[in-house]
């Protein structure tokens, strides 16, 4: 069968004012009709690139087209005009981006957005232009499509944005898709339905689509063929069961071994270093009851963290994962009081945090600490790294002379697995990985006993994630550290963690010791989660059903409101319906 797409060798550069930047290397590759090729690497590998150079998006200046040609449905797109390009876009290249908010116009409504496409190249009128519209919309699975028609982006969520981003792609019933780390800011029960419905439209039209991703367990559920890239060049290229069953490439390998996966038992953690004078049977931190209650406004109030109850003992890692707007992230601020919680208690050693004063919590910070999701917004530009980590030392009077303090930040560099000079310079020159080691070492200045670890590995690639974890592992045996470790990543939280809480709406709806939960959970919206996890493995892929997600309504709270957590073996707790108690 003749290729729709042909790419041969491919090399784009970028020029700056001093040199050229070669980001893709003579990359070549072919589509076949129906199929789906996923395009992996990490950061930096060029996949993105390729995929822009062939909708012709790069920005020229500064990027050009050193060399190579493209070849769709038997036309060379390189040769073509930016107005031939245009009927192209859309029409029959369809590109599904990573950041739906970005890419659709928060000015325009939705509808509108859709509408545009058919209009322009299929020729209809406004008024067959909006019918189509609300058709694709219900064809996406949006509910309500009448009236959702006329909403604009912000009144969407992330996985909602998503599907209006698949149905302008596929408005015109395009020959090729390029979706472009399509998933990639979603919770993983709407990254499940995103790519569940890709597969379906593909089905249904018989698109090719091209894959771009990061997460290998993603590709082993979508792709037949795979392309691995690193450093501008494919280094491995094959199905995707010779990829996953018998890679070649060192670098391949590599991707492979860093993905944490469900279905393997984790493996044994060495044990904190034993604290003198630390009571391993007390609890370090214990929450009562705790609540943040946002208003917002009109009678409206968003009750984000739910009347919530645990404990974590010293030097054990409690995972805490749920999907964005669970309430994870919330509880972990309200702990170190960057919320003020609503109600409850937060005691650190059998001390109230919440009803401390302001100049006894500037003590108690340093015991209590927190690791930041965003490697990039955490870190102040401009300021070195040395007043960077410095900074902590000097508000808590720990840093002595400069001399004592800049060795003290070199210390802490060397700890976390960087270099001593790296404390004189900008964030801006350090990667994504080392900038999270940075931040690590800054909550680690104080030497805090318990440390928040709020999504601290999100922004990563997978084997920069794998490091990072192992080197929290390290610091919490050498230091006798105790977290409470907040992800949506559960086959990571697996391994990381030593019990898992399951946070839904603003309660804990299931707790159990990480193994116990992974292979016996109870509640359904724990099944649910974890049924909607890829794992990197064709095979058990092509067998999985998946359990999709349903919206959350009203009902769903009232029921979950009117539960409470109930032990239903040792250590096992899980929310169930409160018994009515009659006298």
């Amino acid at each position: 069968m003749e290729p729709i797409l042909r790419v041969k060798n491919l090399r784009v550069s970028f020029l700056s004012r001093d040199d050229e930047f070669e980001a893709v290397r003579g990359v070549s590759f072919e589509v076949k009709k129906g199929e789906t090729l996923g395009i992996v690497g990490e950061s930096g590998s060029g996949k993105s690139v390729t995929a822009r150079s062939i909708m012709r998006l790069l920005p020229s200046p500064p990027s050009f087209m050193k060399e190579g040609e493209i070849t769709f449905l038997g036309e060379n797109l390189s040769t073509k005009t930016e107005k031939e390009m245009e009927s192209i876009r859309g029409r029959d290249i369809g590109m599904i981006f990573q950041d739906p908010m970005t890419s659709l116009n928060p000015t325009i409504k939705i509808g509108k957005q859709i509408a545009e496409s058919l209009i322009k190249h299929q020729k209809l009128s406004q008024k067959e232009g909006k019918e189509k519209a609300i058709d694709l919309l219900k064809l996406v699975g949006i509910r309500n499509s009448e009236t959702r028609y006329n909403q604009y982006p912000h009144e969407f969520s992330g996985g909602m944005r998503q599907r209006v981003m698949i149905a302008i792609a596929l408005a015109c019933r395009p020959t090729l898709l390029i979706a472009d780390e399509p998933t990639t800011a979603l919770d993983v029960t709407i990254q499940a339905q995103i790519l569940n419905l890709m597969k379906d439209m593909q089905e249904r039209f018989g698109t090719s689509i091209i894959l771009i991703t990061h997460d290998l367990g993603v590709v082993a559920g979508m792709c037949d063929r795979v392309v691995v890239m690193k450093d501008g060049e494919i280094v491995e290229t094959g199905t995707t069961e010779e990829i996953f069953e018998n890679p070649k490439h060192p670098y391949t390998l590599k991707l492979l071994n860093a993905l944490p996966r469900l279905d393997e038992n984790k493996k044994p953690k060495p044990a904190p270093l034993i604290l003198p004078g630390t009571d391993y049977d007390k609890p370090l931190l214990k929450v009562r009851g705790l609540k943040q209650y946002f208003d917002m406004g009109k009678g409206n109030v968003l009750k984000a963290v739910d009347n919530i109850s645990f404990h974590i003992r010293p030097g054990e890692t409690l995972g805490l994962v749920g999907e964005s707007g669970s309430g994870k992230s919330t509880t972990g601020r309200a702990i170190l009081r960057l919320h003020e919680p609503t109600g409850g208690d937060v005691l650190y050693q059998g001390m109230a945090v919440n009803r401390l004063s302001q100049s006894e919590m500037k003590i108690m910070r340093r015991h209590m600490q927190m690791i930041f999701q965003d490697p990039y917004a955490s870190l102040n530009p401009r300021f070195k790294v040395l007043d960077i980590i410095g900074q902590a030392l000097d508000v808590h009077k720990l840093s002595g002379s400069k001399a004592e303090r800049k060795r003290r930040v070199e210390e802490l560099l060397e700890m976390v697995g960087l270099e001593p000079s790296h404390a004189l310079r900008y964030p801006h020159e350090f990667s994504g990985g080392q900038r999270q080691r940075i931040g690590i070492a800054r909550a680690l200045a104080v030497e805090p006993k318990f440390i928040v670890c709020d999504e601290p590995l999100s922004a990563l690639d997978v084997s920069i994630q794998s490091q990072v974890v192992k080197l929290l592992e390290d610091l919490q045996h050498r230091l006798g550290l105790t977290y409470l470790f907040i992800a949506h990543d559960l086959s990571m939280v697996k391994h990381i963690s030593d019990r898992v809480a399951v946070m839904y709406a603003g309660k804990i709806v299931e707790l159990a010791e990480s193994e116990e939960l992974y292979s016996n959970p109870q509640h359904e919206y724990t099944k649910k989660l974890l049924s909607a996890i890829p794992i990197p493995d064709p095979k058990i892929e092509s067998m999985k059903k998946r359990v999709l997600m349903e919206e959350q309504t009203d009902e769903d709270k009232y029921h979950l409101s009117q539960s409470e957590l109930v032990e239903v073996s040792k250590g096992h707790w899980v929310a169930m319906p409160k018994v009515a108690v009659h006298v």
